[in-house]
């Protein structure tokens, strides 16, 4: 592929709700620019694609991410790379859950963007009810830029509302001029005061004349747009159908010519060495530096890393500092991906999106820059797991393959943990729900040929004693030779403190017990407490105090009073009021205003506690309650079923206390 300057460049995430049409419409763009010659089948993605198209002399990289909250990992790390968003709204279904996640990640990264409402089409598609609810929600920022002619049910050609003129579509795929259709004119008129009132919003010399009854150009109404879309107090809605291929054109040239190229948007770092603040700026005179933004790696193409260059220009022989890792590395081929195919380039300037291919040790987030400079950017932010379940493999055998390829899977999902739980014996992945992670389960099965099992978690539950024990145990043995004797007396007692499994005393007067013997009985003590008696969990918040016992001077040994320790400790728990304790977690729901009934209802299913409410002055309230371990299982699923997709949530380890009845740890 060819080299483009930075001015000539677009860095464009596409994102909006699952089939909103976001695959359609990339398809359909690298169609109508001729990067592929015909569309292909679009299915629903699981992983971000990279397409570079090229379009009135710009090279677009447009990066196509999952729709779905599932895979919010992928979507994180394409917005970081990107300079500007297409955001798309199904014209039938209108703004969803996914639209309100992607119009705030746009609002978290300052990223200017447009709005594109697909499925123009469809009949029961409306452009004017799209744009109604995109009002009520963001206000006067959205500026209607075209909309639909329908005839005979058709759709047959648009309307440009800076130019008031209609477009008509050919058989050939070309625009003729037409007038706009009488029934047409109503809605220009709503439309073209919706963007004049956009306009006006820009100054106050506009404000003052808008108020006075005065026109704006075209050409003020275009200077207006461009500096204001890359500001993003304008938000330009444009629509179209990307399976009939038609107001992509449109969008394109829209994409050049209003959203920024990289060299319009400012960039960050930090000298490593001096700790000044670096502005890469995207300036392609700068220092050499890139950040390394996502990692692809399969068993067929090997590892990429695809990386942004924040500054200079970066060439094949390059050495760069890997300053995380203190690693310099020879760059060697430079590429630009197409989907999971590599293209080589001679060079990559600043703002440009390419790959690196094998490099051992760099990971996603870290950052590339010269010695002599070394720079550090700061790491994106990625949603953190806390969906749960264990695996197994059907062979044992397959174990290591599978820890190894969960490995290379997290490498490149950074949202995917695994977590070795040696306390009770399982392995644990963490993701962002449950179909999150049975698409890593059908990874591993393609990419890797490895079959796991995935099953609910196991509850870490303890036990503990309620009261007091008095308890002593004798261990003798004679079978020839020297004999096993070790007897002590203990006190067992509530510690008061849950987050220690025991406290070992000992108040032992005259030698009844020898002091080094005491260690002795302490490991028993340490032993005994890795089992409880009532459900075989650890035990905590325990007060052993040896205060009495009796030794032989021949027969008694370490290992005697160690066994002797451990079997009065069993009696002694058993005796004190045994109980079972279950974890409990803090957490956090955000939901908005008038769902808030329904996650309550659903969090007093669950045993939850409510511990207060938070209203956010976004229409959101955040609930803070405390929840067992043992109900918090699929919590996510569920809030997001009843909240229409609406619920975030976080949870993180609180405090043990009592099991109420009923609860019995049987997992």
């Amino acid at each position: 592929m060819q080299v483009f300057t930075t001015d000539n460049i677009r860095n464009v995430v596409i994102l909006g709700h699952s089939g909103s049409g976001k695959s359609s419409l990339a398809a359909a763009m690298q169609k109508i620019s001729g990067a592929v010659d015909r569309m292909g089948a679009v299915s629903s993605t699981s992983q971000t694609a990279v397409m570079p198209i090229i379009w009135e002399g710009t090279k677009i990289n447009i990066l196509d991410t999952p729709g779905s909250h599932d895979f919010i990992g992928e979507t994180e790390e394409a917005v970081s790379a990107a300079d500007a968003a297409i955001i798309v709204v199904s014209g039938k279904n209108g703004v969803e859950a996914g639209t309100k996640r992607a119009w705030d990640m746009c609002e978290k990264y300052h990223l200017p963007r447009m709005v594109y409402v697909s499925n123009m089409d469809l009949d029961d598609a409306s452009f004017k009810n799209v744009v109604m609810e995109l009002q009520e929600k963001y206000g006067k920022h959205i500026a209607p830029f075209h909309f639909p002619i329908r005839e005979h049910e058709e759709f047959v050609g648009y309307v440009n509302v800076i130019q008031q003129r209609g477009k008509r579509w050919q058989p050939d795929g070309t625009v003729s001029k037409c007038d706009v259709p009488d029934y047409s004119l109503e809605n220009l008129e709503i439309y073209r005061e919706a963007l004049m009132e956009a306009v006006a919003e820009t100054s106050e010399e506009f404000m003052d004349r808008y108020f006075n009854g005065d026109t704006f150009s075209d050409h003020e109404i275009r200077q207006a747009l461009r500096y204001n879309v890359d500001e993003g107090s304008i938000i330009p809605v444009l629509m179209g159908s990307n399976t009939l291929g038609r107001g992509i054109y449109t969008l394109l040239t829209d994409i050049v010519k209003y959203l920024p190229a990289p060299d319009q948007r400012t960039c960050t770092g930090i000298d490593a060495v001096t700790n000044e603040v670096f502005q890469a700026d995207y300036n392609f005179s700068k220092p050499k530096s890139a950040y390394v933004f996502k990692t692809i790696v399969d068993p067929f193409i090997g590892k990429y890393s695809l990386i942004k260059v924040n500054s200079g220009v970066l060439k094949p022989d390059d050495v760069l500092l890997n300053y995380h890792k203190n690693e310099e590395i020879r760059l060697g081929k430079l590429y630009v991906m197409n989907g999971t195919k590599a293209e080589e380039v001679s060079e990559l300037h600043a703002g440009d999106i390419g790959a690196l291919s094998k490099v051992p040790r760099l990971a996603t987030t870290d950052s590339l820059s010269t010695k002599s400079r070394p720079i550090l950017y700061i790491r994106t932010a990625i949603s953190t797991p806390y969906f749960c379940m264990r695996y197994q493999t059907a062979d044992p055998k397959d174990d290591e393959k599978a820890g190894a390829s969960l490995a290379k899977l997290a490498e490149e999902d950074l949202t995917l943990k695994v977590v070795n739980d040696s306390e009770n014996r399982q392995t644990l992945l963490y993701g962002i729900s449950e179909q999150h992670l049975k698409a890593v389960v059908d990874r591993l099965n393609d990419k890797y040929k490895v079959s796991i099992t995935l099953m609910p978690p196991k509850v870490a539950y303890r036990e503990t004693i309620k009261g007091t024990s008095d308890v002593e145990y004798k261990h003798k043995k004679q079978s020839g030779g020297h004999g096993q004797y070790g007897h002590v007396k203990i006190k067992v007692s509530p510690s008061g403190d849950l987050n220690t499994p025991y406290i070992f005393e000992e108040s032992v007067v005259g030698g009844a017990v020898p002091k080094n013997f005491f260690p002795a009985v302490e490991k028993g003590i340490a032993e005994g407490v890795e089992s409880g008696p009532l459900a075989d969990y650890p035990v905590v918040g325990i007060r052993v105090n040896l205060y009495d016992g009796s030794y032989h001077a021949v027969d008694s040994s370490e290992a005697a009073f160690k066994t002797a320790a451990v079997m009065a400790l069993k009696d002694g728990l058993m005796k004190a009021k045994p109980v079972l304790l279950e974890p409990i977690a803090s957490l956090k729901v955000t939901v908005a205003d008038d769902k808030i009934g329904d996650v309550m209802g659903e969090l007093s299913k669950r045993r939850a506690k409510i511990m207060g409410m938070n209203p956010n002055g976004d229409g959101t309230q955040t609930i803070d309650g405390e929840i067992p371990y043992g109900t918090l299982y699929g919590i996510g699923t569920v809030l997001r079923s009843v909240t229409g997709g609406e619920a975030d949530y976080s949870y993180e380890f609180l405090k043990y206390e009592e099991a109420p009845e009923g609860v019995t740890g049987e997992q």
